[in-house]
């Protein structure tokens, strides 16, 4: 079990890496959701490791409204492009 924590970790690199080289904004969302989705199941695996359902059930909250506030910025973002660009959309 501890390989698959191992695994998880540097899957998660992964993303922090290329919002970290990546200038375009929709990129760097990406994956912040993707380091929110990857963050929610190390949550999920550590829970059943310790046999703790309160932290599995931070696990699921976050799995399941942790990227809800992600794509309200998103949609605002949009919306702020749209106002920008007199009415068209990209």
């Amino acid at each position: 079990m501890n390989l698959i924590l191992i695994a998880l970790l540097l899957a998660l690199l992964i993303p922090i890496y290329e919002a970290w080289q990546d200038d375009d904004i929709w990129q760097k969302m990406l994956a912040f959701a993707s380091i929110a989705t990857k963050t929610s199941i190390l949550t999920l695996v550590i829970s059943v490791l310790r046999d703790d359902w309160m932290i599995g059930v931070v696990g699921v909250i976050i799995l399941s409204v942790g990227n809800a506030g992600l794509m309200l910025l998103a949609h605002l973002l949009r919306r702020m492009n749209y106002i920008g660009n007199e009415g068209t959309y990209d």
